[in-house]
């Protein structure tokens, strides 16, 4: 048995994707009559990470063949790297055991892989301890990537699918040939088990990729027949390979629970507060507010432009509206993924009307109520008016066009609150 992990082998600008690797590598191991590829895992990783290329994932291939064979394959396939980018420095990690037979250190070193940060020294020392067999280039940084998918499986519990549909080699760099409109009959045909797939709103087809790379579209979801169903329904220019990757994407393994006096920078968190600062439009579209905690510390949260209608969500909010909100920390704010509404304001103190005859009541006087200037009447203070509210008690999110991989769509389930999913 072994368990190969890969990582850091594309590039910004050049593109390429290490998940084009993995399926080369996992397809010619299937293709002989001796070994069998157990799963292919795609697992992303902390999404605050300053090397990341894109969506920071890393790789793993759990199969039975010999690791002498593996490496091979590997050693054949792995030039394809973009290693002419100074930033991309690939590694490799082979372990000659099942994925079930992985160590606990290594399920650890993974969960921190998610949530928190690794450097490469790290990396080496749990290698050379565990006396697993390494490719790699440059500075080696890939490694980190690699052993964590090889931990990954130890590491989490929630997975979902990816099926990545990849483009031939000569029409890679070019304008990509997909039919929108068959994109968003399969997508319909395949929600809710297969999520993520466009944005009706913006009418944008979130799987297929804007970047340069070999990836055509990939379909997310729960179902492994519905992500591959979806994708057979659209119309494309033709398919070099597809594969289906067993991953970690839409699950909100990012993230971790909070306090809000001790976040720090680059975690991803799950906090409650109370609005403490309505929310504030600024330059260029950004929403801003601030939460209080519990223990009294203050936390700036923002919704950028690029999360569009989630925006009004966020502007809805009141100040003394309870809410759990969900996303990184980047110099001491918090980048709203998603939110929920725990408790309303429902009511506001007004200057009350007069009971004869509905005219606004006027001040009587510094703590002395309200009085009517033609009626004489009078009441002790302000009256309370119930609010019209946008918002319900529940759990809120960004668009499917402006959603990270790794975080979890409301549409999946499994939330401690009603849901309103966005399409």
């Amino acid at each position: 048995m072994t368990v190969i992990g890969i990582d850091d082998t594309d590039s910004r600008t050049a593109g390429m994707c290490t998940t084009y690797l993995a399926a080369r590598i996992a397809d010619r191991l299937a293709a002989t009559d001796d070994w069998v590829v157990d799963r292919r895992l795609l697992v992303r990783l902390n999404p605050a990470v300053e090397y990341k290329t894109r969506g920071n994932a890393a790789l793993a291939i759990h199969t039975d063949a010999p690791v002498d064979a593996v490496r091979e394959i590997v050693s054949e396939e792995l030039p394809i790297a973009e290693t002419d980018d100074p930033r991309t420095n690939p590694g490799v990690v082979l372990a000659s055991e099942s994925a079930a037979e992985i160590p606990e250190a290594v399920g650890d070193f993974a969960r921190d892989a998610v949530r928190d940060f690794h450097d490469v020294a790290d990396a080496r020392a749990l290698i050379d301890r565990l006396e697993y067999d390494t490719l790699e280039a440059g500075n080696g940084r890939g490694l980190i990537g690699a052993l964590a998918a090889l931990g990954a499986w130890r590491a989490f519990e929630d997975w979902t699918y990816e099926y990545i549909s990849y483009r031939e080699p000569p029409r890679r760099g070019t304008p990509r040939e997909v039919g929108p409109e068959s994109v968003f009959r399969a997508a319909d045909a395949g929600y809710p088990d297969a999520w993520d797939t466009v944005d009706h709103v913006e009418d944008e087809l979130v799987c297929v990729p804007h970047a340069p790379g070999p990836i055509l579209h990939g379909i997310r979801g729960d179902d492994p027949d519905v992500v591959r169903g979806v994708a057979a329904d659209i119309e494309s220019e033709p398919i070099e390979r597809t594969a289906l990757f067993v991953t970690n994407q839409g699950t909100d393994a990012h993230l971790r629970q909070g306090t809000i006096g001790t976040l720090r920078d680059g975690r991803a968190y799950r906090v409650t507060g109370v609005v403490d600062a309505s929310p504030e439009t600024r330059e260029g579209g950004h929403v801003f507010l601030t939460i209080e905690g519990d223990d009294g510390h203050a936390l700036p949260c923002a919704a950028f432009e690029p999360t569009k209608r989630f925006r009004d969500r966020v502007r809805s909010l009141r100040v003394g509206d309870r809410v759990t909100v969900c996303g990184e920390v980047s110099d001491g704010t918090l980048k709203l993924e998603k939110f929920a509404v725990r408790d309303l304001v429902r009511t506001e103190r007004v200057t009350p009307t007069c009971p004869a005859c509905g005219r606004t009541m006027e001040s009587a006087g510094r703590g002395q109520g309200y009085r009517c200037r033609d009626c004489s009447t009078a009441v002790d203070g302000k009256a309370e008016r119930e609010i019209d509210r946008d918002l319900e008690v529940g759990w809120y999110e960004v668009p499917p066009c402006a959603r990270r991989h790794i975080a979890k769509p409301l549409v999946r389930g499994g939330f401690d609150a009603p849901v309103h999913p966005e399409r």
